[in-house]
């Protein structure tokens, strides 16, 4: 009994420090032995008892997060690798915005638990920091801070948890502070553009006319000739009076739309009767990227991920 305590506390003691770096983690880990009974967290239990297995490089969220091996079922009981992954998915756009440095640990450390003897949730304090920088940037998207993440959930660091690796790293955003607007801030990159196709509900080649400010927000009037590469909730009529919203987005820049004599490719959702813009890219036609992407938009298949954002 005192042995397997020694183990677990010097495991612990290397995980908090060095997780988002360490390979050797799991090596530190290997020898001891999973519990078959179900785990116990904060008055939460496992169905089933978990099992290792290794992260796949589908798991796009958790990519070089230090560490190869997961427990599953996971913390958000997902109980299959294709429900972790379609799940995950969603949040790999936000990730690219990087609105906290820490929002990779902190998903992770949900979505893909590295195997200890128990399970080890984050801090309440480390959810907080994540919420608060990130908060801003999704609502440009439309989407909340999904009730399956409320922070109150969390242990208070006083307690056996993952802790902020750096309280000071990041305070949260306005879109005054903001460098870009987030829908404007986009790398162009072909498996960055199709994450983005996914977390979207339409996209369209089209031409901007017109560009104002109106209630906080930037109103994008388009020209009437569009292509649409994903309709979504938008009907072929809806497409003659589109117009689009920036959400908070009248005081960041967007570059994109300092010259409007290009081609755009555009994608959106649809959030209280607003289409909400959430990428813009100017349409290159000497971009090998944008051709790619388009080219595979065709038959790239997206995973579904409803019950994340509500």
């Amino acid at each position: 009994m005192g042995g397997r305590s020694i183990s677990r506390k010097t495991c612990w003691n290397f995980y908090t420090a060095f997780l988002p770096l360490s390979i050797g983690l799991v090596a530190c880990c290997a020898a001891m032995e999973l519990d078959e009974s179900s785990w116990q967290a904060d008055s939460r239990f496992y169905i089933k008892p978990p099992h290792c297995v290794d992260i796949p490089f589908a798991l796009r969220l958790c990519n070089n997060v230090g560490y190869h091996k997961m427990s599953l079922p996971n913390l958000l009981d997902h109980e299959t690798m294709e429900e972790v992954q379609q799940q995950a998915s969603s949040w790999v756009p936000l990730l690219n915005k990087n609105c906290h440095p820490n929002t990779k640990l902190f998903l992770c450390s949900l979505y893909a638990p590295i195997c200890l003897d128990r399970p080890i949730y984050p801090c309440r304090s480390l959810c907080t920091a994540v919420r608060d920088a990130c908060t801003p940037v999704m609502e440009f998207f439309g989407f909340p801070w999904p009730d399956m993440l409320k922070c109150d959930k969390f242990p208070l660091d006083n307690d056996l948890c993952i802790a902020l690796p750096n309280p000071n790293a990041t305070q949260s955003t306005s879109s005054q502070e903001l460098d870009v607007c987030p829908p404007c801030d986009n790398e162009m990159n072909t498996d960055i553009i199709l994450d983005h196709l996914c977390a979207s509900e339409f996209a369209l080649k089209m031409k901007i006319k017109e560009v104002k400010k109106e209630n906080g927000d930037r109103k994008i009037i388009p020209q009437k000739k569009k292509k649409p590469l994903k309709l979504g909730p938008l009907k072929k009529k809806d497409l003659k009076k589109l117009t689009l919203y920036i959400k908070n987005g009248a005081d960041c820049p967007c570059h994109q739309l300092d010259n409007l004599n290009s081609n755009f490719l555009i994608m959106g959702r649809k959030v209280n009767k607003q289409n909400l813009l959430t990428v813009i890219h100017r349409w290159d036609k000497k971009s090998k990227e944008v051709k790619k992407a388009v080219k595979k938009m065709k038959t790239h298949v997206c995973p579904t991920f409803q019950g994340v954002f509500k």
